[in-house]
């Protein structure tokens, strides 16, 4: 996290004439699977309060740590030990859902969000906005307020509950070591460790060819290779240049979902598709 760059990107929109009102974070990340240290969420705080952002903290991940140095910091923390909650100089709505994070119940559309220091009178607009909508199904709302207040010790359930997530856990944490190194292996490909949610963001080494073809077609350099990845082995990821990435920087992001035997054999054909793609636009 770099502050001096955020104030920069800052004062570039306003010159620009952009009204900026909002400032979104996502611990731990997406779409680069890295986690904040707790110095930088509280950095990131009162940069909100210093300009006087919403802040909107997508933490939904929280439970995805796979590094066992990394520690997620939620920014209600944050703002409380900075002081800021005491002296309601900041405005944040905090995420968390049931589709995404250690539950990964997708289809089951539960979440929440938490309003901390906003005005009351936004707080009636925004229920209001939720009342005149669908609500979450029930299986949503029992899935939420499973993940708020699951088993407690001696219960029932308890043991069960703790086994499954532990499971979900190391499966997840062996994912993430199978496809951020094996990619990280891949020649042309550069790939930091997933330290948590639940993907990977590698750097890939485009051949000038292939940004020639893109250009002339139109669209950006990585995503006629993700297309191409696709047409070749039914791999879909998503291109880095939506993401706003540095100009020059060519990757993608991919997850790290589907079962660790399916996971191996991803990286083998990621691998075998970057030989013949770099071939195709090297010659």
């Amino acid at each position: 996290m770099n502050l001096k760059e955020m104030e920069r990107s800052l004062d570039e929109a306003k010159a620009k004439g952009i009204k900026v009102n909002s400032f979104v974070l996502i611990n731990p990340g997406n779409p680069t699977g890295q986690v904040l240290s707790k110095e930088s969420v509280k950095e990131i705080v009162k940069f909100c309060a210093k300009h006087n952002l919403v802040l909107l903290a997508d933490e939904v991940y929280q439970e995805n740590l796979y590094d066992d140095n990394a520690q997620f910091e939620s920014c209600k923390k944050a703002a409380a030990e900075t002081g800021l909650l005491d002296d309601d100089a900041i405005e944040l709505i905090s995420f968390h859902s049931t589709s995404k994070g250690l539950f990964g119940e997708c289809g089951r559309r539960g979440g929440y969000m938490e309003l901390t220091g906003i005005d009351e009178k936004v707080q009636d607009q925004l229920y209001k906005l939720a009342s005149s909508g669908l609500c979450s199904g029930v299986p949503g709302q029992i899935m939420t307020s499973l993940m708020v207040r699951g088993p407690k010790e001696g219960d029932v359930s308890y043991e069960d509950h703790e086994r499954e997530k532990v499971t979900i856990f190391d499966s997840l944490k062996r994912r993430a070591k199978i496809v951020s190194e094996g990619l990280d292996s891949i020649p042309g490909f550069s790939c930091q460790t997933a330290q948590g949610s639940m993907y990977c963001f590698p750097k890939v080494t485009m051949p000038e060819g292939a940004i020639k073809a893109a250009e002339e077609q139109g669209i950006p350099a990585d995503t006629l290779y993700a297309l191409s990845l696709l047409e070749s082995t039914g791999i879909c990821v998503v291109p880095a240049s939506g993401f706003g990435q540095e100009e020059g920087r060519w990757g993608f992001r991919t997850t790290f979902l589907p079962p660790e035997a399916e996971m191996e054999n991803a990286v083998k054909l990621f691998k075998k598709h970057h030989e013949e793609f770099t071939a195709k636009y090297s010659a």
